[in-house]
C-alpha cells in the first residue's frame, strides 16, 4: 500500500505540467495566487474530515513555529512561481532538471548549514553535478536559472521542514503555509479583478473550474506522500523522488517538443551520473548501518558506525 501511494504521489507531480498547460491564459502569479487559496480551501475541508482542524491553529500559535512555516511559505510560492512560469514559458526540461539538481544540493546544505561532513563519493556526485550545470550554460549559452532556482528554493524549504517536521505534520504544515500566503493570494486577485486584468470569471466556467481544481492537485499527492513516508523506508522513498523529474523531462520532450541539443544531453547525463552515485552511495551507508545495527543486538554491545 505505501509504495503504491508513493508511485501515485510522485506520477501525480510527474503530470503536473499538463495541468499547468491547460491554465492558459492565466499568468503565473494569477495561477499560484489560486493554488493558494484553494490549496487552503481543500485542506481545511480535508483536516475537517479527518477531526484534526485543531492542527492547524496549533502550527499557528507557536511563534518559532509559525516564523519557520512563513519562511517555507515563501520559499514554496517562489519555488511554485519559477515552476508554473517555466511550464507556461516553454521550459519544462529546465523545470525537470531543477528537481534532478534538488539532491545535490541538499548535499550541499548539508555541509554548509548542518555542518555535516560528506563521504568522499558525495563530494565527487557535487562536483558532477557543478560540472554538468557548466556544460549546459556553456552549451546553451545562457545559465539554467529556472532549475537552480527551483532547486535551491525547494531545498531550502525541505530543510526547514525537516526543522519543523517533528511537531507539524505535512497537510497541518501546508494548511499554515497557504493560510499565511493566503492575505497577499486574496489581495492580488482582488486587484486583477478590479482591473480587468484576471481569468477566473472571463473565459468561461470551464477554466474557473480548472483553477480551482488546484488546490486538489496539490493536496492529493501531499496527503498521499504523507502516507507513503511513514509506510516506507527512506531508502524507497529517495529512489521515488527521481520518478516526478523523469516525467516531466519526457513530458518536456515528447509533449511539448522542447529542443534538445546534443551539449544538453551530455548536462544532463552527468547530472544523471551524480544522481546514479549519490543513490549508490546512500544505499551502501544504510546497508553499513543496518549489519553493524543487526551485529550491535547479537553481540549486545553499541554500534560503531560513521557513515560519513
Amino acid at each position: 500500500m505505501g509504495l503504491a501511494l508513493g508511485i501515485g504521489a510522485y506520477l501525480w507531480w510527474g503530470a503536473l505540467p499538463l495541468y499547468l498547460a491547460t491554465l492558459a491564459p492565466a499568468q503565473p502569479a494569477e495561477i499560484i495566487a489560486h493554488r493558494v487559496l484553494w490549496s487552503v480551501a481543500f485542506c481545511v475541508i480535508l483536516l475537517t474530515l479527518m477531526r484534526n482542524l485543531k492542527a492547524l491553529g496549533q502550527a499557528l500559535r507557536v511563534p518559532r513555529t509559525a516564523a519557520l512555516l512563513g519562511l517555507a511559505a515563501v520559499l514554496i510560492a517562489a519555488n511554485w512561481t519559477v515552476y508554473v512560469f517555466g511550464v507556461l514559458a516553454g521550459h519544462v526540461i529546465d523545470a525537470a532538471l531543477g528537481y534532478f539538481i534538488n539532491p545535490l544540493i541538499t548535499v550541499i546544505l548539508a555541509v554548509f548549514v548542518l555542518s555535516e561532513r560528506l563521504r568522499p563519493v558525495q563530494w565527487i556526485a557535487v562536483g558532477i553535478g557543478a560540472l554538468a550545470v557548466a556544460v549546459i550554460t556553456a552549451g546553451i549559452g545562457r545559465f539554467p536559472w529556472i532549475a537552480i532556482t527551483l532547486a535551491v528554493t525547494f531545498g531550502v524549504y525541505g530543510l526547514i521542514k525537516n526543522r519543523v517536521g517533528r511537531d507539524v505534520a505535512a497537510l497541518p504544515g501546508m494548511a499554515a503555509e497557504t493560510t499565511l500566503l493566503a492575505p497577499v493570494a486574496l489581495g492580488y486577485l482582488g486587484w486583477l479583478a478590479a482591473t480587468g486584468r484576471g481569468t477566473f470569471t472571463t473565459d468561461g466556467v470551464g477554466h474557473a473550474l480548472l483553477l480551482m481544481a488546484a488546490g486538489v492537485v496539490t493536496a492529493v499527492p501531499l496527503v498521499a506522500f504523507g502516507a507513503a513516508a511513514r509506510r516506507l523506508p527512506l531508502s524507497i522513498v529517495g529512489l521515488l523522488q527521481y520518478l516526478a523529474p523523469v516525467l516531466q523531462f519526457l513530458a518536456g520532450l515528447l509533449v511539448f517538443h522542447e529542443p534538445m541539443p546534443a551539449v544538453r544531453w551530455v548536462g544532463f547525463g552527468l547530472v544523471w551520473l551524480a544522481l546514479a552515485l549519490l543513490t549508490f552511495d546512500a544505499l551502501r551507508a544504510a546497508r553499513t548501518t543496518r549489519l553493524a545495527a543487526h551485529g550491535a543486538s547479537l553481540t549486545g554491545t553499541p554500534p560503531r558506525v560513521n557513515p560519513r
